[in-house]
C-alpha cells in the first residue's frame, strides 16, 4: 500500500534537515508531495522568532490534515510552547535527531492515523456513529483507535442520549472478538438477584432456583461485558466486580468452584464518578479499572452543525424504501432552531413525529411539523451558540479584522464539504457569485504559508 505525505518548512531550520529527511521518507517507502492536501502532512519548526507563524499556520494546515511537526531549532522547545503546539492542532511533536530515525517515527504515525482513517470512513463507522463536527471527529478517532488497537477498560460517560450505547456497540464491532456484547443495565438490578445476574446460580441455591443458570460473567467470557449506567450499582456489588476484573474468575452463587471469565469490560454512567468516588458511594479502587481510558460523547448543543447530517439519517431510517425526503427550508431552519434537552435521541424523537405526519411525495413541509411544538415567529439569529464563539474569541483578544476574516474562512470551508466541493452551489448557499468565491479561494491559498523565508 503506498503512503505520502506533504511536507513545509516555516522558518530556519537545521542545515540539510530538509533534503535528509525526504531522501529517508522516500528510503521507507514514503512519497512527499510539493503542497498541502487533505491527509497527513509534516511540518519542519525553525527559528524560534517564528513561533507565532508556526502556530497560525498549524491552526491552518490541521483544518485539511493531520499535521505532524518536527522541531529542528538549534534550542530545544519549552514544553509550555510544545503544548502550545498541539492545542494550535498539531497531532504530535517530534524532536529532530536523525532523519532517519524522524523517517522511522512518521512512518509509524503515518501508518497507525491510515489505518483509523480507513476505519472512520468504513459503512461500520460511518453508518453507526453520524456526524462530521470536528469534535465529533475527534471523538469517534478516539473511539476507533482505542477500540480497534487496544483492549483496554473503557468509561464512557456524558448525558443521556448523546449516543453512549452505540459507542459500546462500536468498540464490540471493532475489536476483533468473535465473542458476544453482553448488555447488564445495572438500574434494574435488585438487591435480591444482583448476584444471579452477574455471576448465576447453581440449581437449589435459593428460592426459586429450579435450574442452574449463567450470569453476565460466563456469558460474556471471550467477549465484551457492557455495564450500562454503571454508577448505580451499590458498594458490595461494586467490590464483587472489582475482584473478578483483577482475577479473571468467579463463583457461581451456591457454588464453591473457580470459573475463568476473560472479557472486556465497557462501562457507561451519566453520572460524575469522580465526584462520586469523593463522597464515598464510589469506590476508587474500582473507578480506576474500569477508566484505563476514558470518553464523553458531546451533547448535541456542542456539535450542532451535525443536526442536519443526523436528521437526514434518521430520516433514511424511517422511509421503507431508505431514500429518505428533502426538508423545506423552514422545517430545516426549524430543526436547527429547536433545543434538544434529550440531545440526540431527542432529536431523532422529533424528526419521528414529523416524519409521520408527512405524506405523499416531495419535501417535508412545515405542516408536517406538530402543532404543539411549532415556533412562534421567525428563530433568533444570531443565536447563542453563535454569540458565545465571539464572546469566547473577543476574549482571546482576537481584533474585529481577523474575527470576520476567520468566520468567512470557515463559513466557505464548511459550505465547501457540505456540497462536496462543488463552487457553483457553494456560491449559490453564501450568496456571493461562482467568480467571487473562486477568487476568495485563490486567495486563501496564496496566503497559506510556503516554505522558508
Amino acid at each position: 500500500m503506498a503512503l505520502s505525505i506533504w511536507m513545509q518548512t516555516m522558518g530556519a531550520v537545521a542545515t540539510g534537515a530538509e533534503p535528509m529527511l525526504r531522501s529517508a521518507l522516500d528510503a521507507a517507502g514514503i512519497a512527499v508531495q510539493e503542497s498541502p492536501a487533505r491527509g497527513f502532512g509534516v511540518l519542519l519548526c525553525g527559528a524560534r522568532e517564528r513561533t507565532g507563524d508556526t502556530l497560525d499556520a498549524i491552526q491552518t494546515l490541521s483544518t485539511q490534515a493531520a499535521v505532524l511537526a518536527v522541531d529542528c531549532a538549534a534550542q530545544p522547545l519549552p514544553p509550555g510552547a510544545m503544548w502550545g503546539l498541539l492545542d494550535a492542532g498539531a497531532t504530535d511533536l517530534l524532536p529532530w535527531s536523525s532523519a532517519e530515525l524522524c523517517a522511522q517515527q512518521i512512518a509509524a504515525r503515518l501508518q497507525r492515523w491510515d489505518a483509523v482513517q480507513r476505519l472512520m470512513a468504513s459503512t461500520a463507522v460511518q453508518g453507526w456513529l453520524v456526524g462530521d463536527s470536528p469534535i465529533w471527529r475527534s471523538l469517534v478517532h478516539s473511539v476507533v483507535e482505542v477500540s480497534a488497537f487496544t483492549q483496554s477498560p473503557v468509561l464512557i460517560t456524558g448525558e443521556t442520549g448523546t449516543g453512549k450505547d452505540l459507542i459500546a456497540q462500536l468498540i464490540h464491532k471493532l475489536s476483533g472478538t468473535t465473542g458476544e456484547l453482553t448488555v447488564l443495565d445495572c438500574t434494574t438490578l435488585s438487591p435480591e438477584l444482583a448476584g444471579s445476574e452477574l455471576f448465576g446460580h447453581e440449581r437449589g441455591a435459593f428460592t426459586g432456583a429450579t435450574n442452574a443458570r449463567d450470569g453476565a460473567f460466563a456469558m460474556a467470557d471471550g467477549g465484551i461485558l457492557f455495564l450500562d449506567e454503571v454508577g448505580e450499582l451499590p458498594l458490595p456489588l461494586q467490590a464483587q466486580l472489582l475482584r473478578v476484573i483483577q482475577e479473571h474468575k468467579y463463583k457461581r452463587v451456591g457454588s464453591n468452584i473457580w470459573n475463568p471469565s476473560h472479557f472486556r469490560l465497557v462501562c457507561a454512567t451519566n453520572r460524575d464518578l469522580e465526584a462520586d468516588v469523593a463522597n464515598g458511594t464510589f469506590r476508587a479502587d474500582l473507578y480506576y479499572r474500569i477508566a484505563a481510558w476514558r470518553c464523553r460523547p458531546p451533547p448535541l448543543r456542542e456539535r450542532r452543525c451535525d443536526i442536519l447530517p443526523l436528521v437526514e439519517h434518521f430520516l433514511r431510517q424511517l422511509d421503507p424504501k431508505g431514500q429518505g425526503r428533502p426538508l423545506d427550508p423552514a422545517v430545516r431552519e426549524y430543526l436547527l432552531s429547536r433545543d434538544y434537552r434529550g440531545n440526540v435521541r431527542d432529536l431523532r424523537q422529533t424528526v419521528a413525529r414529523i416524519w409521520y405526519r408527512h405524506t405523499g411525495p416531495g419535501p417535508i413541509t412545515i405542516g408536517d411539523v406538530p402543532p404543539d411544538e411549532r415556533l412562534h415567529g421567525a428563530p433568533v439569529w444570531p443565536d447563542q451558540p453563535f454569540c458565545d464563539a465571539i464572546r469566547h474569541a473577543v476574549d482571546r483578544g482576537v481584533t474585529l479584522s481577523r474575527l470576520g476574516q476567520a468566520a468567512a474562512d470557515l463559513a466557505i470551508r464548511v459550505v465547501l464539504e457540505q456540497e462536496g466541493d462543488n463552487n457553483q452551489r457553494a456560491a449559490q448557499r453564501l450568496g456571493v457569485t461562482d467568480r467571487a468565491l473562486q477568487i476568495r479561494r485563490k486567495a486563501a491559498r496564496e496566503e497559506r504559508p510556503t516554505g522558508a523565508d
